[in-house]
């Protein structure tokens, strides 16, 4: 129901959008939509322990995938789709099922020969090893926001697995040690570019800090009950971009007003603290680690992408789920939502959608 009420609010959000380019995404997404209905029948049908039998070959593809995709033809500045006609593909988006299945396969096995099993540096260093491959492969899109939402489930995967204290504490000093050092040796000037904006936007407001200016314009003038549909300034005079994908959310603040945003916010806010429940309340370990790796795909995408359009983070590029503009996106998520439905239905806890 969660999932359906967000597609719908996506969809008009869409409309509004693109009203001034013939509805070109909206029909779009519109096809994606009635696309990923037999995708998620299939996902939610399909024993989820079926689909990590096979997600060895699925992790294998989906890197073979992401190696390929930096031959392409870089679209906006990242080498991040396959484009077949009119259709574009993200093979990053479909490569977190893939990788998510593969790890948490492995760490049930782990865990397996004994509680304490998956703290050994070497299983440590074996399911480390999994994530960073992708996760390297996709930084050299470069596609950082992706990046970060495998680390986030991986790190929600550990934690769920027990992982020793000792080993989140040398975590968090590396991430001290080495954040400083990645900014001022390893990333390109334009990532750099988006992290100065998101502490000043106004050091250059006609350049990268324009963006991020006319979300926060949108979002503001939408005030409690917003302009009304159809009618948002930065929206229709073209000064908020991309509207569709990244700043959708922005369009439906300044339309639909700060209740509709509270709204929307709340529903995310349910289907996360269910999809935990199924996570906490897993009959095997595979389903709880597959669940919680699952859920935090999804929190990261919503955190970051709300955050980055009010101005709390810094621009990445990742889509709203279920709301944003794209057949990637949407598919993945439809999938994240079947699995975890798979889940909960094989141990008939809850019923959500």
């Amino acid at each position: 129901m969660y999932t359906i009420l967000l597609i719908i609010i996506g969809l008009i959000a869409l409309y509004s959008a693109t009203s001034g380019l013939e509805f070109a995404e909206f029909k779009k997404q519109l096809i994606w939509v009635v696309i990923s209905i037999p995708i998620f029948i299939i996902f939610f049908v399909i024993d989820y322990k079926i689909l990590v039998k096979i997600s060895l070959p699925l992790y294998i593809i989906s890197i073979i995938l992401l190696i390929l995709v930096l031959l392409t033809n870089a679209i906006q500045g990242a080498s991040s789709w396959f484009s077949f006609g009119g259709v574009s593909l993200q093979p990053g988006e479909f490569a977190k099922i893939a990788v998510i299945l593969y790890v948490a396969n492995v760490m049930a096995k782990i865990k397996s020969k004994g509680e304490k099993a998956i703290n050994k540096p070497l299983n440590i260093l074996l399911v480390l090893g999994i994530v960073f491959l992708p996760v390297f492969l996709i930084i050299l899109q470069p596609d950082y926001g992706t990046a970060i939402a495998y680390l986030l489930a991986l790190v929600l995967m550990l934690f769920v697995a027990g992982i020793d204290k000792k080993y989140i504490i040398i975590s968090v000093i590396l991430v001290v040690i080495i954040v400083p050092l990645l900014y001022f040796f390893v990333l390109p000037q334009h990532a750099k570019n988006r992290i100065d904006v998101y502490l000043n936007p106004y050091m250059d407001p006609r350049g990268a800090g324009y963006n991020i200016i006319q979300s926060k314009l949108a979002v503001g003038g939408g005030r409690l009950l917003g302009q009304g549909f159809l009618k948002g300034t930065q929206t229709h005079l073209g000064f908020l971009y991309p509207k569709t994908t990244d700043f959708i959310f922005a369009v439906i603040a300044e339309e639909m007003g700060f209740i509709m945003c509270v709204a929307i916010v709340v529903i995310y806010v349910l289907l996360i603290t269910k999809s935990i429940a199924v996570a906490k309340n897993s009959s095997d370990e595979l389903g709880s680690y597959l669940a919680i790796g699952l859920v935090g795909i999804l929190l990261f995408h919503i955190i970051e992408n709300i955050g980055m359009t009010i101005g709390l983070l810094p621009i990445t590029g990742v889509p709203l789920p279920f709301i944003s503009y794209g057949g990637s996106s949407l598919i993945t998520n439809i999938i994240i939502i079947a699995l975890i439905l798979n889940i909960s239905n094989k141990d008939k806890q809850l019923s959500f959608g």
